[in-house]
């Protein structure tokens, strides 16, 4: 039976590719979950892999060819079952060799960690080769653009091989480690079948295969080229002999090793000049967090016309409210701060004035005014700026935002924020005054259409009714605002109604309902 695989959705938005790479060739044998291609969409590249094992049996595009998604991107011939025999001229490897008399070992494939997603770092290893480890025991931490992501075991056995060093580039849909298990029932019989079908070519499985045409993708065809490398003549540790950029590294560390000696020449006699002793410029790479928010704040800055309204709160009744509850309300779940009166009070000041939580689409012809208040704060972790936000503010106490609050800033600062806690926001709160600034510039967080930033808690003099001069609790506040749907009259009366909030505790709880 031949079948076509369709090229399924890649991306938000996303409705064709560039062919980049071909994995695989007519007529060679493909397994489950292995890499069939690489395309390049307008946002990544990614590697396409195969649903079902099978034979090609023709491929549709040629390299270079756009792919439409939805399309048919290759054909693979399977029998009723689902299998069928490879007809390559060399035999495949199984998926999974037996270890020993009725057990298995298996690679366990990096599964999808997010949209988009083709690479991630791995920062730790939480298990050692040898370990036994149990189902849904955490294996790894991994780093990708956005957040810092465990990856748990989905079968239990033990660990026979960790593919990556710490630090090193983890590819999607590659192994990631080798875990020995039980051989049962078809799954032992299915490789105990392709073993024997192998015949004397098992005996061989070790011996590197002649790689001829290498599997890399454009990026390590390009560092080739620019180290002046044969890629066809570079070991790779990919699967089918996948070359990585750390293989083209590795080789041309070893090649300057091994090489023979060059024959010395005498060194030409210089006059002696005076060399700076100073030490060398360091270069290092941008990624992860890092990388996403640098590409976000580009995107805010070129395609939203901000405007900055500045403001002074005095919250001296309300540092003195909280002073009062925060002991009888703090627990280890949670710390009642000051964040969760500013959250509330801007949710009460969002129902008078709903354009601030709006949405506008990028070719400013239609406003969304959304219901809900996710309402963001930001966060200086361990892995980068994170932005988590605090779920229908309109619809809590201020309890129940502050457990939210000590939820999310403990799990950013440890860098494992749930991509759902991400998602979402509707308007942003940034406290650069917990590091000391008073005003700000603060840039939105696209698509969101303002951001207050908050400044740190002074004491100062001010006069009162009587014109006495007094001690004050006082805070400067910076709201930047998307000026294709806000004015500054706009943001001038949020402001005031959000001050009045805050400036007088009461009115907030007589709002709240």
């Amino acid at each position: 039976m031949i079948k076509d695989f369709i090229l399924p959705d890649i991306g938000e938005g996303v409705v064709e590719c560039e062919l980049m790479e071909w994995l695989v060739a007519e007529g060679e044998r493909v397994e489950e979950d292995q890499p069939v291609c690489e395309v390049m969409t307008d946002k990544a590249l990614v590697q396409i892999p195969a649903p079902f094992s099978g034979v090609i049996a023709k491929l549709y595009y040629a390299k270079g060819e756009v792919a439409k998604v939805h399309s048919p991107l290759y054909a693979v011939t399977m029998d009723e079952g689902g299998f069928t025999e490879a007809v390559a001229t060399k035999p495949s490897e199984p998926k999974a060799m037996p270890a020993s008399r009725g057990k298995l070992v298996e690679d366990f494939l990096l599964p999808d960690i997010g949209e988009g997603i083709v690479e991630c770092e791995l920062v730790d290893w939480l298990v050692a080769e040898g370990d036994l480890i149990e189902e849904d025991q955490p294996i790894c931490d991994v780093m990708t653009d956005k957040a810092l992501v465990q990856i748990p075991a989905i079968k239990s056995g033990k660990v026979v091989k960790l593919y990556y060093d710490k630090g090193q580039v983890a590819k999607v849909h590659a192994p990631l480690f080798a875990i020995e298990t039980d051989a049962e029932g078809a799954v032992a019989e299915t490789v105990v079948e392709a073993a024997s079908t192998a015949n004397e070519a098992s005996n061989v499985v070790t011996t590197p295969v002649e790689q001829g045409k290498a599997l890399a993708s454009p990026a390590v065809r390009r560092l080739a080229r620019s180290l002046d490398v044969n890629i066809a003549d570079v070991p790779g540790s990919g699967k089918h002999g996948r070359v990585y950029k750390e293989d083209i590294e590795r080789y041309v560390k070893n090649a300057s090793v091994s090489s023979p000696s060059a024959v010395i020449e005498p060194a030409p006699v210089v006059t002696p000049v005076t060399v700076s002793t100073s030490v060398a410029d360091k270069v290092v790479p941008i990624k992860g967090v890092q990388a996403v928010m640098a590409r976000q704040m580009m995107d805010s800055v070129s395609t939203i016309p901000h405007f900055t309204y500045c403001e002074e709160l005095d919250i001296t009744d309300l540092v003195a409210l909280r002073e009062q509850l925060k002991q009888k309300y703090a627990s280890d779940t949670l710390k009642l701060t000051m964040m969760p009166f500013f959250m509330k009070a801007l949710s009460l000041a969002l129902t008078q004035f709903p354009v601030v939580n709006s949405r506008v689409n990028a070719d400013c012809t239609e406003l969304t005014y959304l219901t809900r208040h996710n309402i963001g704060m930001a966060v200086d972790s361990k892995v980068g700026l994170l932005v988590p936000n605090v779920k229908d503010v309109q619809a809590k106490s201020i309890l129940e935002i502050a457990a939210e609050i000590t939820r999310l800033t403990d799990a950013a600062r440890s860098g494992r924020v749930a991509p759902a806690d991400l998602k979402d926001g509707t308007i942003s709160i940034s406290n650069i005054g917990a590091l000391g600034g008073t005003v700000a510039t603060p840039l939105i967080n696209k698509p969101e259409v303002a951001i207050v930033a908050l400044g740190k808690l002074q004491i100062l003099p001010r006069f009162n009714a009587k014109s006495e001069v007094e001690a004050r609790k006082i805070m400067q506040v910076s709201w930047s605002g998307d000026h294709r749907v806000i004015d500054g009259g706009t943001i001038a009366r949020f402001c005031n109604l959000w001050k009045q909030y805050l400036e007088q505790p009461q009115e907030m709880l007589l709002a709240m309902k």
